[in-house]
């Protein structure tokens, strides 16, 4: 065990989704802050590495297995779900039934801080030349941007009610680099987003906070000064990508990757239409 484990609050995390894209990365990245990361996913997942993980398999759509997932964890990392846009009845069970069920096992375990893994999808329906606060109204752009807002109103729902402290993050855009025009704006590195899940964990008096989840990038869409007691200052930059992406032919004006900030999930669907 090392120096930074030993130290650290937390006795157990749990992190759902740890078999997805980017609970790979946490996997590695959020090892320092407990002697224990609980992962779980539905899907297959590599076996644990030493005693300071635990890998278990779990449907969040069954209320049981969540709530035995939760038992005897400090703090939740929940990044499982559906993780792109589908059709309604595909979203319910995983992302909408799956979050309450994350709150109510928190609730009957004594879990009182949560990092939400939500979306800008759930403000997807403003324009590109509009700059957003977390006070905007939310325009969610799809089925999936439905299930996040939802899942903010979960948080905020449980912490008013049982004193359950939230950090939801509307994560823009987080892959290995920024692959289009529109992730010139909503990139959002690995470092930074392990910076953004640190500072949701141990800062203290969060009540229900929404912060958006974007790198230092030079063209930005969200403001993120009513979050500013997290003290999030992001390190990376898409800057490094610009030459790149902007060698691609431009999509043309009216493309929804360049009008709405949720880019192509505005025209997603709609599904099982004959």
């Amino acid at each position: 065990m090392t120096e930074s484990v030993a130290h650290s609050p937390f006795n157990c995390i749990l992190l759902t989704g740890a078999a997805g894209g980017l609970g790979k990365v946490l996997r590695e990245s959020l090892r320092p802050y407990a002697r224990t990361l609980r992962l779980s996913d539905i899907a297959e997942m590599a076996p644990s590495d030493g005693p300071h993980e635990e890998v278990r398999v779990c449907d969040l759509a069954d209320k049981n297995a969540v709530d035995q997932l939760v038992e005897g964890v400090d703090a939740i990392v929940h990044f499982g779900g559906v993780s792109t846009e589908h059709a309604f009845e595909d979203i319910l069970g995983p992302n909408i039934c799956g979050v309450y069920h994350i709150y109510e096992a928190a609730r009957r375990h004594g879990v009182k801080r949560v990092i939400f893994a939500s979306s800008n999808h759930v403000i997807g329906f403003y324009r590109q030349d509009q700059t957003l606060d977390a006070a905007a109204v939310k325009r969610p752009d799809s089925y999936y941007g439905l299930s996040k807002s939802y899942g903010e109103d979960m948080a905020s729902f449980y912490f008013d009610r049982y004193g359950i402290e939230t950090v939801s993050i509307r994560i823009g855009s987080s892959f290995p680099e920024a692959q289009n025009r529109r992730m010139l704006s909503s990139w959002l590195s690995y470092d930074d987003l392990t910076q953004l899940i640190e500072r949701g964990l141990f800062t203290p008096n969060v009540g229900h906070t929404v912060v958006y989840g974007a790198s230092n990038n030079r063209t930005v869409w969200w403001d993120n000064r009513l979050a500013s007691h997290l003290d999030y200052q992001p390190k990376d930059s898409s800057e490094q990508f610009r030459a790149k992406v902007e060698a691609q032919p431009a999509p043309a004006a009216d493309d929804p990757a360049m009008v709405y900030q949720g880019g192509a999930f505005v025209a997603a669907g709609p599904f099982g239409d004959d």
